[in-house]
């Protein structure tokens, strides 16, 4: 199996991709690209099983009303902070908060409008190679959460987005645990870059959701879950990875 992960942002000098092939109960990453065109994406993609996309796949349903009928000149009146919170957030937000605890930055007011709109075409671009961009998940793509992932598998995550140093020991406990995992050669672009960090990690995640040991979402959250994207969260430890 190759897994491929996308760590998705604005500009391609923040996106990486990592792709990891599973054999023999080894886990190889084979490429780990930082500064990765859509172009870059897609080929990835296209040799992969399952990719993990670290961003989210659509907007809340509520927003997008929102903003239609703002557009249509009918203008509501502000209905407080739980009404806001409803713009802000998808039905996966609120089952990842409940899952873990913390929200998710919200696609629709947290500074993340041009990583959206890039997201949004790169969806139709791995749709027109082909590939199920089901955004449920249940297609070749599946929405992934790195840092909620990795503490979800008992990591302490504590500013290894920002720090070096704890990427290190981050990376050093993940090995630990995961001895099947091979960097084959890209540890210091690891440590290096948080970006590419949660490529890998995104890859693993892939995998996860490949095997089905992630939370789909249910009956009642399927029809929403289509529109607004799903976050795939582990329902089983790491080692189920190569189990």
């Amino acid at each position: 199996m190759i897994t491929v992960g996308v760590d998705l942002a604005a500009a391609d000098a923040g996106t990486a991709v990592a792709t990891i092939s599973w054999a023999g109960g080894v886990a190889r990453v084979e490429s780990l690209v930082l500064g990765a065109s859509d172009a870059g994406v897609v080929a990835a993609a296209s040799g992969a099983d399952r990719v993990g996309i670290d961003f989210a796949l659509g907007w809340p349903d509520a927003f997008v009303a929102f903003v239609s009928a703002h557009a249509e000149g009918d203008v509501a009146p502000d209905g407080g902070g739980d009404w806001r919170r409803m713009l802000a957030y998808r039905e996966t937000d609120r089952a990842v908060r409940a899952r873990t605890g913390r929200w998710p930055l919200s696609v629709s007011t947290d500074r993340l409008g041009l990583t959206a709109l890039r997201c949004a075409g790169l969806l139709g671009r791995l749709a027109a190679t082909g590939l199920d961009v089901d955004r449920t998940g249940g297609g070749d793509i599946a929405e992934v959460y790195p840092g909620a992932s990795l503490r979800l598998w008992g990591f302490d995550t504590t500013r290894y987005r920002v720090d070096p140093d704890a990427r290190g020991a981050l990376l050093a406990a993940l090995r630990a645990e995961a001895p099947w995992l091979d960097l084959g050669g890209h540890d210091a672009l690891t440590i290096r870059s948080g970006d590419a960090f949660d490529a890998v990690v995104a890859a693993l995640a892939a995998r996860a959701v490949a095997l089905g040991r992630t939370t789909p979402p249910d009956a009642a959250q399927l029809r929403r879950a289509r529109r607004e994207g799903w976050v795939h969260l582990p329902a089983a430890g790491l080692a189920g990875l190569v189990s």
